[in-house]
């Protein structure tokens, strides 16, 4: 039953970042979607690693196909995902989380999104071009996703959550 919860939450998650994903930032050569962050940070935490990643694969196909969306999303959202998901279940510790999310999104994303831009897009770009601008966005999103957490951790929803998707 818990599966069927996960891919629910999922689903709504991708619903999310597919709605909001009209509402960027330009900074630099990039595009911003702090939203897709703060859904990323939410999947890592209550789904894990690898549903967050499929959420954030989805959520970025979606977008792109919608034309809401670049290429570059790929890297930057499964790697922040994957990573923010990956600490969390390991530590518990949501600091970590919003740090995995900063660190898997805006570092290794950003370096990943360096072939990407060049070798798919033919972009000419710097390996650093998008390092600065996905740690921006993605610290955007983190800030949110600290705010919602902290608000569901206050009148217990988290737990609550948790206890639904079978996670605690």
């Amino acid at each position: 039953m818990s599966n069927v919860r996960k891919l629910s939450l999922a689903g709504v998650l991708i619903a999310l970042g597919v709605v909001c994903s009209t509402f960027y930032i330009p900074i630099g050569a990039s595009k911003c979607f702090p939203i897709q962050h703060m859904v990323n940070v939410i999947a890592g935490v209550l789904l894990g690693p690898f549903y967050g990643m499929a959420m954030a694969f989805v959520t970025s196909l979606l977008r792109v196909l919608m034309g809401t969306g670049t290429l570059l999303a790929f890297p930057g959202s499964m790697v922040g995902a994957f990573f923010c998901g990956l600490l969390y279940q390991s530590t518990k510790r949501l600091p970590l989380a919003y740090v995995g999310e900063v660190i898997g999104t805006g570092v290794l994303g950003g370096l990943l999104a360096y072939p990407m831009a060049t070798l798919i897009l033919g972009k000419e770009a710097a390996l650093f071009a998008y390092v600065l601008p996905f740690i921006i966005s993605s610290f955007g999103g983190a800030t949110i996703s600290i705010l919602l957490l902290a608000a569901l951790q206050r009148t217990g929803v988290f737990g609550n959550i948790k206890v639904a998707l079978g996670t605690k």
